[in-house]
């Protein structure tokens, strides 16, 4: 069988790659974890040579291990196409001192595109291996930007239907559109009255209800998840990280072997965790910079060794990083115990129970190669106009956070080890704070979302994404609105098992 997956929580093993994607999340409530971070088994000057498909291959494979060949390289060859509007998937492209690894050239412009155009291929394949004869549920919170992604992967494929859930005040008004204008007879959009912690505690709670479970089989349905708790999202993203060092080494802007430093603006935790992937699988990364916006949960983690979600929650201008419980944290965590399934689901409960824990030395000690930092929204706001008006490269409220947080790890730490910076959305899914930082309050005034996407082209010579095109004139399609607290009603009443 080769690799197999475990629960974070100790409660399975021997889970098949396909069947840990299927199901999403532990039976448990624990997440799928490998049973060993396999090794690169490619030499660097040939990864250095290939496509960003032919890369995906090469890491996808030695996790993904009870899939064929065909399987893999099949749902890889559906992924990344013309959907892309570059032919390299992830181009970097090099700016004050940094390389900008811009993950966001796919349909739904953000970073989620490049694991949730796979996603629903490698899911609906092992559907197929494992003889599933119930419809696929996919049931997801967003903070902004993976519930859209999710439901253009997911729309209209056969034997799958996609319920998203997002915090009805939450996200920007371009992340909003995008979503309510969906097409696809199969998908469903609800904005619940609360915060994405709200969104995503609601969606682990549906996974862990019982009763549900067998009212939705007996009316054959499952459930599973698009979240990045699903495995199935992180793997594809080790993938971009692999790349961006290889072409660094084509582009002779490294040496063989020399080692790069990773900023990643972190709200989930699964982005940067695939880049920890890809450093344990022997990617040369020294330091992997994780930067937070005022909801700064995961820099008071790494500072203090105590996870504390009991505190303000703050709305702000990169509302895909408003989230005070990282849930892909745990993987990290479940890591630095020894994988001890029973220390992990303890520290999980008083989570739950108390909103807080703290590590040991041992694990904070196992997890040194985490730096946290944070940037404010004026801070934010200054990077996006200092780098526009030096270099007229244009970068979003997100990507912001992470190029200001590399300025001052860099200021405070004296480390000048060439940087990747993940730059995880276009600057036109935020058009309205983009435009604000770059031009002032006087530029936004007044105007509405998409005279301001104009003004933004015009000013920056940069051409409106067809995402944005799209959602333009689209009809709104999708009117659900729900309190946290009707969240099971409200599925049911979409699947129709009242």
């Amino acid at each position: 069988m080769g690799l197999t997956y475990q629960s974070t929580r100790g409660g399975e093993t021997g889970v098949s790659a396909s069947m840990a994607i299927l199901q999403g999340l532990a039976k448990d409530g624990g997440l799928f974890m490998p049973t060993e971070i396999p090794k690169l088994d490619v030499p660097m000057e040939r990864l250095s040579a290939m496509t960003y498909q032919e890369t995906a291959y090469e890491v996808m494979k030695l996790f993904l291990t009870d899939y064929t060949q065909e399987e893999l390289k099949s749902c890889i060859a559906r992924a990344y196409d013309s959907k892309f509007d570059t032919e390299e998937i992830a181009p970097l492209a090099k700016a004050e001192g940094a390389y900008f690894l811009e993950l966001y050239h796919g349909c739904t412009i953000a970073f989620k595109d490049m694991a949730l155009s796979i996603l629903p291929h490698l899911m609906t394949t092992a559907a197929k291996k494992n003889q599933v004869d119930k419809e696929i549920v996919i049931l997801t919170a967003t903070s902004g930007d993976t519930g859209k992604a999710a439901m253009a992967g997911f729309a209209d494929v056969p034997g799958t239907r996609i319920i998203v859930f997002y915090p009805k005040d939450g996200v920007s008004k371009v992340q909003e559109l995008q979503m309510r204008t969906q097409k696809g007879e199969n998908t469903s959009v609800v904005a619940i009255h609360g915060n994405f912690d709200d969104a995503q505690t609601g969606v682990k709670k549906l996974f862990g209800d019982k009763e549900l479970e067998a009212q939705l089989a007996a009316k054959g349905f499952q459930f599973s998840s698009a979240n990045s708790i699903n495995i199935g999202r992180l793997v594809p993203q080790i993938v971009y990280y692999v790349y961006a060092y290889a072409k660094l080494l084509a582009n002779e802007e490294i040496k063989q072997g020399e080692e790069i430093n990773v900023v990643v603006p972190t709200g989930n935790f699964g982005n940067i965790l695939a880049a920890y992937f890809a450093k344990r699988m022997g990617l040369p990364i020294k330091n992997l910079i994780c930067a937070s916006n005022d909801n700064k949960v995961l820099y008071d983690f790494f500072t203090t060794g105590t996870y504390d979600r009991k505190r303000e929650f703050i709305l702000t201008n990169s509302p895909s990083m408003d989230i005070l419980i990282s849930s892909n944290l745990e993987r990290l965590i479940y890591l630095s115990t020894g994988c001890d399934g029973a220390a992990n689901e303890a520290l999980m409960q008083e989570l739950s129970a108390k909103g807080s824990y703290t590590v040991t030395r041992d694990m904070r000690e196992f997890m040194s190669d985490f730096k946290g930092g944070y940037a404010t929204q004026e801070e934010n706001a200054a990077v996006i106009k200092k780098m526009f008006d030096r270099t007229g490269y244009l970068i979003d409220t997100h990507t912001g956070v992470a190029a200001a947080v590399y300025g001052q790890y860099r200021a405070e730490s004296g480390d000048h080890t060439k940087t990747v910076i993940a730059s995880t959305a276009s600057p036109y899914k935020f058009s309205n704070s983009v435009m604000e930082a770059i031009a002032g309050p006087d530029s936004v005034r007044g105007r509405d979302e998409f005279e301001v996407v104009d003004a933004l082209s015009s000013l920056s010579k940069v051409a409106v994404p067809k995402a944005v095109e799209e959602i333009r004139n689209a009809p709104i399609r999708h009117n659900t609105e729900c309190d946290v607290d009707k969240m099971k009603a409200t599925v049911k009443d979409i699947l129709e098992c009242v």
